[in-house]
């Protein structure tokens, strides 16, 4: 369990550094879900990246419709 735990945390402060470079270089103050998007999709690889990003897609998607 701490493993995963480890692994989770450090993709967490991967993808918000990577965000946060992003948000930088498009002069943004905030990250927005493109930018976490993008940053998902440059760290991991292949199906995996691609995965990921259609289910956090579908998941702010049902986010947003039950607001």
């Amino acid at each position: 369990m701490n493993v995963m735990d480890s692994f989770v945390k450090d993709m967490f402060e991967q993808i918000a550094e990577e965000a946060g470079s992003l948000a930088r270089s498009n002069k943004h103050c905030t990250i927005t879900s493109g930018e976490i998007q993008t940053a998902v999709s440059l760290l991991l690889p292949g199906e995996i990246g691609k995965f990921a990003v259609s289910e956090a897609t579908k998941s702010v998607i049902r986010y947003n419709t039950r607001r």
